[in-house]
């Protein structure tokens, strides 16, 4: 046996050698298309955004209100910035202008999803001023629920909890990093900082796990408690939330070239890709801590990966070393989702383009069903990995 042949196996038997995910993004795109292509048919309302899919297999759709508003725009644009067909920029500009009255909704904090993902991508692939308008409004109206004694955006108006903050709310500082840049006005910039340094230094456990919600109290800004909403237990690792930490804090980190966001986010990337419990396609349960009798009996959140494929992608290209590891990791949770045990194919799954998500189990809503901002995500790690080179 030639020399090489024989250190090649060595290597491969200690673990050493990886091989590279195989992801065809112009065929999982391709797919996308198509169901996209049927849900404008299927589904002509753009006043009735599409969300999931119903306990009884029926289509949901909701309003410009509902917080999943801006994906099923949103993932439109990421289409037209992948076809550079005009067709596409039209459909999305019909369901994108559906949402300009939400720039001035004060009772959410997640006009990041609404608006950046619908107008924020417009903004970004036609320069249209009017764009630019909705999300500085946004912005303005987003910042009224900073409070600067509690150092956070509050997140929920709910009798439940005084000043609930969840971790979730970290995707919404994009959107005032980009206000503070085009408008020259710092307060953006400064609010976001902020909220992201009061997250890390009371969301996350000493594993680099997060809770979902945080109560404080509105007088002194102290922690009142630690809490879940939609995960296990308070103590657990919802999935999705440790998603939402991963891309949050890298595009802090973006914003901002702060390293102790960098260093942050490599942390909670550390702790999803090592943790025993990610399966080996690495597509998690909904909760890293699911109960006994075991994962078997529990539903995969397909959100969860498609969102930290996106993010693990970006914060390749900052994380010197590490970059290999989290890059080879996206691609073969993309490479997962392209597979047909989540990628639907078209004419099923209402006109979803992922399957096998979960949205709030603990209250028995949206279990194993497709989500609209898995759809995005998805689609955005596509993109990005062509940028990347991998067609």
């Amino acid at each position: 046996m030639p020399l090489k042949t024989i250190l090649t196996a060595l290597v491969a038997s200690l673990g050493l050698l990886a091989a590279a995910p195989v992801l065809n993004t112009t065929k999982s795109l391709e797919t996308v298309k198509a169901h996209f292509t049927r849900s404008l048919q299927n589904h002509p309302d753009p006043a009735k955004y599409p969300r999931s899919s119903n306990a009884d297999g029926s289509f949901s759709a909701v309003a410009s209100s509902d917080w999943t508003s801006g994906f099923f725009p949103g993932s439109l644009w990421y289409l037209y910035e992948y076809t550079k067909d005009k067709k596409w920029e039209a459909e999305a500009r019909r369901w994108t202008a559906g949402l300009e009255k939400e720039q001035f909704n004060r009772g959410t904090h997640d006009l990041g999803f609404m608006l950046y993902c619908s107008y924020g991508n417009g903004l970004r692939l036609t320069n249209d001023p009017a764009y630019r308008a909705v999300l500085l409004a946004g912005a303005k109206s987003l910042m009224t629920r900073f409070n600067p004694r509690v150092g956070a955006i509050k997140s929920w108006d709910t009798k439940q909890w005084q000043y609930p903050v969840i971790v979730d709310n970290m995707m919404n500082l994009e959107l005032l990093f980009w206000a503070t840049k085009a408008s020259g006005d710092s307060s953006y910039y400064k609010a976001a900082v902020t909220h992201a340094l009061t997250t890390m230094k009371n969301h996350f456990r000493p594993d680099n796990s997060s809770y979902h919600v945080v109560n404080y109290d509105t007088l002194t800004g102290r922690v009142l408690a630690r809490e879940t909403a939609q995960g296990f237990a308070n103590e657990s690792a919802w999935a999705r939330g440790q998603a939402w930490g991963l891309y949050g804090y890298t595009a802090t980190y973006r914003a901002t070239k702060d390293r102790r966001f960098l260093a942050q986010a490599q942390r909670i990337a550390d702790f999803f890709l090592h943790h025993p419990a990610l399966p080996a396609d690495k597509v998690p349960y909904w909760d890293f801590n699911v109960p006994t009798p075991g994962p078997a009996n529990e539903p995969r959140d397909a959100s969860a990966a498609a969102i930290a494929a996106s993010g693990l992608l970006e914060l390749s290209q900052y994380a010197g070393k590490q970059g290999a590891e989290y890059k080879q990791a996206a691609l073969q949770i993309l490479e997962s989702l392209s597979s047909p045990n989540y990628l639907a194919k078209p004419g099923t799954n209402n006109d979803f383009v992922l399957m096998h998500s979960t949205g709030h189990k603990p209250a028995k809503s949206e279990m194993d069903v497709p989500l609209v901002y898995a759809d995005y995500y998805y689609i955005e790690g596509l993109l990005r990995a062509r940028k990347m080179g991998i067609k």
